[in-house]
């Protein structure tokens, strides 16, 4: 039975776990990313940016978040994020950990986006040395509410960020949501656009683990890597980790595998626009739909054994589609939902 809880509850997509196999067949390799499959990603990702970056590997999403805002930041320093960011409600306190306190400075936004306005109100709100200074910008794409920041949304941000001496970081957990939702090439929301660091998820895309961390100022990557061993993030055997990318990468898989999860997203909330008592709450843009469902029919289809959260997001129930989700999936759930819903 497939469930809308999470995106992370896919399984290994074809292309991804071949090259997995390919990499344990391939013999003895060098240990620590000094292997021949990691090298060849790394030089993928500068082929896919059309820039010369740094290439970091880490296991997951709160690390590569976490670690990334590090090197950006002193421990008196702070980060601007929205108040639904995921660096701000789902981390565990990762990122000040790490950072050894750098504090977290949110602010509101309509569907869940950052603006330059909230972004100086919090810049410009205090100067005096009580106040820990603002360094960093954090905004998450796509957002925590399903939604997609635009070219334009990102340029506006990285200018007031530039104008005020800030570092951009991008939460690119769902990236690839987000460019086949703008249909535009990686770098034009990226490094073309103003961001500094982003990390890009794969796990939600169809790996078995693994985020990277790209740096599109190399400056910024200084001793990066040691951070990375001193968390616990090196993986010794780094091609098990690397070489799944490639069947991301080879044949834009990466971007036929988050099309269909937000092509399912989008026919998901087609289905739930006319049934009695649902509310989606956000025009859902990625792989992500939030809705109010009367609360008689969310514990009956728990009780059916449907599974989905209520505690992610600005409330309601967030309904998560994946690379994988079958249509059959989506028009079972909508009827079962519809079904408890009729009055």
């Amino acid at each position: 039975m497939q469930h809308f809880a999470s995106d992370n509850q896919a399984g290994i997509c074809p292309e991804a776990l071949a090259y997995l196999l390919k990499s344990n067949d391939s013999g003895h390799e060098p240990s620590y990313g000094d292997d021949a499959w990691t090298q060849r990603v790394c030089d993928r990702m500068r082929d896919l940016f059309q820039t010369d970056c740094e290439v970091f590997f880490v296991f997951n999403g709160t690390a590569a978040n976490s670690l990334a805002l590090a090197s950006l930041c002193q421990s008196y320093h702070s980060v601007i994020c929205h108040e639904l960011a995921h660096i701000e409600t789902d981390e565990c306190g990762g990122p000040e950990f790490f950072s050894n306190g750098s504090k977290l400075l949110t602010a509101k936004g309509e569907n869940g986006k950052l603006t330059p306005d909230a972004i100086e109100a919090l810049v410009t709100k205090r100067a005096d040395i009580h106040y820990p200074r603002p360094k960093v910008v954090s905004i998450t794409q796509s957002t925590e509410v399903g939604t997609v920041y635009t070219v334009e949304e990102v340029r506006a941000i990285a200018a007031i960020a530039k104008r005020r001496q800030l570092r951009v970081h991008m939460d690119g957990a769902r990236f690839a949501n987000a460019v086949a939702a703008l249909d535009v090439h990686p770098s034009e929301i990226t490094w073309r656009a103003g961001v500094d660091v982003l990390c890009f998820g794969g796990t939600k895309n169809g790996l078995p683990v693994g985020e990277v961390v790209v740096f599109f100022d190399k400056k910024l990557a200084e001793d990066f890597a040691y951070r990375v061993k001193q968390a616990g993030q090196l993986a010794s055997k780094m091609r098990f980790i690397s070489a799944p990318w490639l069947g991301l990468l080879d044949n834009d898989v990466w971007l036929r595998n988050a099309r269909h999860a937000n092509a399912m997203a989008a026919l998901l909330h087609q289905r739930l626009l006319d049934i009695t008592g649902v509310k989606v709450l956000f025009e859902p843009q990625a792989n992500a739909v939030f809705a109010e469902l009367p609360d008689h029919a969310a514990k009956a289809m728990r009780a059916r054994g449907w599974k989905f959260y209520q505690f992610i997001g600005a409330g309601g129930c967030r309904l998560m589609c994946a690379w994988d989700t079958q249509q059959e999936t989506v028009e079972r759930f909508a009827a079962e939902l519809r079904s408890l819903c009729v009055t």
